[in-house]
């Protein structure tokens, strides 16, 4: 089944390998997957999920465990690993990874075949060497987790990592971990590991190496970990959310078997929040949302709020520190699967079961556009913080968002100063509030929804619609998630296949220095993005009018 769905993915003729944008064609790259002989839903059925991992230079002072296979020759070898890969992005050998690590065929460990060893590998083998940086693409597929060179030509993952008793289902990476541990994964028993991204990948066997471990065997939940998220600018602290409904608060610095109980929910319909009374527990703090699955968490760039997204069709967002909630709003219908703030922290995407996509205030604590395209569930969402409008005006008072959502790809133009209401509806002086006993808007000078308060979803009518840039149809199978590079947009459907679509203006020709400039947290926000495309004065004032005419705000 993955072979043939692989092969589908490779040759069905209703795929095309670009789609255009006002600013120029975006084209097929590279595509990534996994071996062909993976089992699936050996644990029950899962979806694959990405993460781009950021990988910065080894400190110094930072030793990697010793892999777990003898290392008598290691000198050998790693002297062996350093000639043959002759620096950042060297592609002299075929096995030398674009991200500049040396690598033997021990590095892949595929599955079908010995433990720790793959097929056809009976030639001599030389030891990984990651110390330097690169970028990583991590995504699951039914009992694995894969790592691939997110700048490598090879289609097959350069790691693959087992696990025996249940599947993993999500992960998370931090790129500014201090210590090394900086890789999350959650599994589908509740159980959460956190490992050495650099450790991983200079090991050779099947099996994680030097992991924390928590809530082992579901000791504090035993529902499915459903997402993980690193809280920025606090080091080492992460949330894991659970399909009960319940998030939990790790400090990866204490203990993950220390004893911890919580008090019992009285009323499951009520957000609390309950903390341990031993300082040497962890979790340190359970935080009760919902009723049902919690399916999304996303924090603000420097981790005030916390949005969360479940099943029964809310977004939240709350104050992290205060552990407050400041607004709530609801779908459509059905669940909503995924949530992404702006680089600013101002607007925030969902999406979900009604084939919506919806954009949230923070300043109006309400839905301010709502995009209509997909043809199946949103089931990812994520704002593009390296892109820049080609007619931004450098008074920076007319502010345009690109950004991506997947079942199908589509992309979006938000332009702020198109997002209003027809004057038909806008007396003078006032601007659209909901009262939370109807559907319908009403018109006052007070805009602001209370604290704290769970809105029913506004009639349709009442807000600006916006139609994609571009609709595109890139998989065989629908997506389950994208994520968004200086270069590349990286797309990935739910079997586990991945396809790297590369900006306008970026390609083969200066894909030797990608790794220096990919290495970016992906949580930097900076005022001065590059823009992503090379054009003239006649043909930026061209893509103005087509973004424009794009971004035109519809009433049904």
């Amino acid at each position: 089944m993955a072979a043939s769905s692989s092969a589908a993915n490779s040759q069905s003729p209703a795929l095309k390998t670009y789609f255009k944008t006002p600013e120029g064609r975006y084209k097929l790259l590279y595509e990534k997957s996994h071996p062909a002989a993976v089992p699936h839903h050996s644990h029950g059925r899962t979806v694959s999920q990405l993460t781009v991992a950021y990988l910065k230079e080894k400190p110094p002072n930072q030793n990697s465990a010793a892999p777990s296979t003898s290392s008598s020759s290691g000198g050998v070898r790693s002297a062996a690993a350093r000639l043959l890969g002759a620096g950042n992005g060297s592609r002299a050998l075929s096995f030398v990874g674009g991200n500049g690590a040396s690598r033997g065929v021990s590095g892949s460990s595929r599955i079908g075949g010995p433990a720790g060893a793959s097929a056809g590998s009976s030639c001599s083998q030389i030891t990984a060497n990651y110390d330097g940086k690169g970028t990583y693409l991590i995504f699951n597929a039914a009992d694995t987790l894969f790592i691939s060179d997110l700048n490598s030509h090879d289609k097959d993952p350069i790691k693959s990592i087992h696990f025996s008793n249940s599947n993993p289902v999500c992960h998370a990476f931090d790129p500014e971990a201090k210590d090394g541990h900086d890789l999350l994964i959650g599994l589908h028993s509740g159980d959460v590991y956190l490992v050495s991204l650099r450790q991983q990948l200079q090991d050779p066997g099947r099996k994680l190496v030097a992991s924390q471990h928590f809530n082992k065997e579901g000791v504090i939940n035993n529902s499915r970990c459903t997402c993980l998220a690193w809280v920025p600018e606090r080091d080492g602290t992460f949330v894991a959310g659970h399909a009960d409904g319940n998030l939990y608060v790790y400090e990866k610095s204490k203990d993950g078997t220390a004893d911890c109980s919580f008090p019992v929910i009285k009323d499951p319909t009520q957000f609390t929040v309950a903390h341990v009374k031993s300082s040497k527990s962890n979790p340190i703090a359970r935080w009760h949302i919902c009723q049902g699955s919690i399916n999304s968490i996303s924090f603000s760039t420097v981790g005030t709020y916390l949005a969360t997204v479940g099943r029964d069709g809310y977004l939240r967002v709350f104050d992290f520190s205060k552990e407050q909630l400041i607004f709530g709003g609801k779908s459509y219908y059905g669940a909503l699967l995924c949530c992404a703030w702006s680089p600013d922290g101002k607007y925030l995407l969902t999406g979900g079961e009604d084939d919506l996509v919806q954009v949230w205030s923070m300043e109006e604590r309400k839905t301010v556009a709502w995009g209509e395209g997909h043809n199946s569930w949103v089931s990812g969402v994520a704002f593009d913080s390296y892109w820049s409008a080609p007619n931004s005006d450098e008074s920076g008072e007319s502010v345009m968002y690109r950004f991506g959502s997947v079942g199908q790809l589509l992309l979006w133009d938000l332009v702020m100063d198109e997002i209003v209401v027809p004057l038909r509806y806008h007396p003078p002086g006032g601007s659209p509030t909901y009262s939370s006993g109807s559907h319908s808007a009403h018109w006052e000078n007070n805009n602001i929804i209370p604290a704290g308060t769970l809105q029913p979803s506004p009639s349709m009518r009442d807000v600006p619609k916006l139609s994609p840039v571009v609709a595109h149809r890139v998989h065989v199978e629908p997506l389950s998630g994208l994520s968004i590079t200086n270069e590349s947009v990286v797309t990935i459907c739910r079997e586990g296949h991945i396809k790297i679509w590369v900006r306008p203006g970026h390609g083969e020709s200066n894909r030797s220095n990608s790794s220096s400039d990919l290495a970016v947290s992906s949580s930097a926000v900076s005022k001065d993005r590059v823009v992503t495309s090379s054009l003239s004065s006649s043909s930026i004032k061209g893509s103005s009018s087509s973004s424009k005419q794009h971004s035109t705000v519809l009433f049904s």
